[in-house]
């Protein structure tokens, strides 16, 4: 296989009125030279860095009782790598998904009402709760027009913040802390941010790229995920799999623990005492990184290039040569990284992307994609070992969940625009969650020590410094 050239990929940078260009390159050169901390220092100090210890496990900074995310056992003295547990408020999700698939029905609504109020609802509460959710999807015709489709965003996740931002100004009781109407704006929000986001897409469409656009109401008698996909769709249509399967996907990214950089900011920002569309707000530019998610996007390029430049599919040798080259920064992006592989915690495996594959699986024989199917399972199969082998590592290697997720989106026909969108869709149930939590247990304000290493200076008159 030949060797693939890595693209740098460069922003044009907007040229300043009045020769302003040279004042801001030469402020450029002093902040990159100031900035930077001796690495050294931060092991001379013993700084967690992100929070996390040299192993990467993470300091414990907070009590929960919404999600746990587990990656060791205790063995004597000892914490050993294990098969991945999600647990939603001590629900393994195995045990969730299996159950609510075996009622065929959609989960995302009954997993909503378990993060928020602790236990899973019986038949009349998750009437109740659905048709709650139901009624508030529905927004101000100007609220659309004027906050949604007459400002379109290049990035679906901005127009979403602007959104949420928005909506704070058509609720009368918006910095209202209290339990009962914190818990109104959650549900509020996990009825419309899916609303937000097709229109903000559709919108984008519009403006960028010249398409038609077309806008359906939601439909109050479906789900979450159906409406998401009669939305989003300029026919509507879709099938009973791919409901399913998009629901699923809704469920296994609706909570991941108070430690995910996303939720802690929503502990962080309500530590405050602040509103919830500040809150939520905060959330989604957290999760709208890449670091966080949009790894999947990442998992699609790379598989993208790999499913070119690898011309055998079947040949596993074929492959390594190719995730070599990856982890020695000569493929795809030059980042070192194989994307969608390892995980902070979990080591042996991501419960998340084990469901996940198996609807994967089915999803790609109903659609015709069951070839990048089988090279997906067979770098999930290889890259562990290669990883393994070329990098010191702590713990287990192994597919995440990002490693499936971009996969199942492309087969349900959902543009790369939409799929962080989507994660955030799903992920404000927990991070509304999260709040309620904080509001109830926090009494102080979130504010970790940072040490400072600046040298000390003297105070130079204006007139004497060079």
């Amino acid at each position: 296989m030949a060797k693939n050239d890595c693209a740098t990929e460069s922003q044009p940078t907007p040229k300043l009125p009045n020769g302003r260009d040279a004042a801001l390159d030469n402020w450029t050169a002093i902040a990159e030279e100031r900035s930077p901390v001796d690495p050294g220092l931060y092991v001379e100090y013993d700084v967690k860095r992100g929070l996390r210890d040299q192993t990467g496990r993470g300091v414990l900074a907070g009590l929960t009782r919404i999600g746990d995310v587990v990656g060791t056992v205790t063995e004597g003295d000892q914490l050993v790598p294990a098969p991945g547990k999600l647990m939603y408020r001590g629900i393994e999700i195995t045990d969730l998904v299996n159950g609510f698939v075996a009622e065929h029905q959609p989960g995302f609504e009954e997993t909503a009402y378990l993060l928020l109020f602790g236990a899973l609802p019986n038949k009349e509460q998750l009437d109740e709760f659905a048709v709650y959710l139901s009624g508030m999807r529905r927004m101000p015709r100007s609220f659309i027009h004027d906050g949604i489709l007459r400002m379109p965003s290049t990035d679906i996740m901005n127009a979403m913040m602007r959104g949420v931002l928005g909506l704070y100004t058509l609720d009368p009781n918006a910095d209202d802390t209290s339990t009962r109407n914190v818990l109104r704006q959650s549900l509020h929000l996990i009825a419309k941010l899916p609303m937000l986001a097709v229109y903000a897409y559709q919108a984008y469409l519009d403006q960028f790229h010249g398409k038609s656009l077309v806008i359906h109401r939601p439909e109050p008698s479906y789900s979450t995920a159906e409406n998401f996909l009669h939305m989003l769709r300029p026919d509507s249509e879709f099938t009973e799999l791919e409901a399913l399967v998009l629901d699923m996907t809704l469920v296994l990214h609706a909570e991941h623990g108070g430690g995910n950089n996303s939720s802690f900011t929503t502990h962080v920002v309500s530590s405050t005492g602040t509103d919830t569309y500040s809150s939520i707000a905060a959330s989604l530019g957290s999760l709208k990184g890449p670091r966080h998610g949009g790894a999947n996007l990442k998992v699609v390029g790379m598989l993208d290039d790999l499913s070119v430049k690898v011309k055998d599919w079947t040949d596993d040798e074929e492959i390594a040569d190719y995730l070599h080259l990856l982890l020695e920064k000569k493929a795809f992006d030059c980042s070192g990284l194989v994307y969608g592989m390892g995980h902070p915690v979990y080591s042996v495996s991501d419960p998340r992307a084990i469901i996940l594959r198996s609807y994967a699986e089915k999803l790609a024989a109903a659609k015709g994609f069951s070839e990048e199917f089988a090279l997906h399972t067979r770098v999930e199969r290889i890259a562990p070992l290669i990883v393994s082998a070329q990098r010191r590592m702590y713990k287990g290697v192994s597919a995440n969940v990002d490693f499936y997720s971009g996969f199942v989106y492309r087969m349900l026909d959902i543009p790369p625009e939409l799929y962080t969108p989507l994660f955030a869709i799903s992920r404000v149930v927990g991070w509304s969650a999260h709040r309620l939590e904080e509001l109830a247990n926090g009494g102080k304000i979130i504010r970790p020590a940072y040490k400072s290493v600046s040298p000390l200076q003297t105070y130079v008159p204006l007139g004497d410094r060079k």
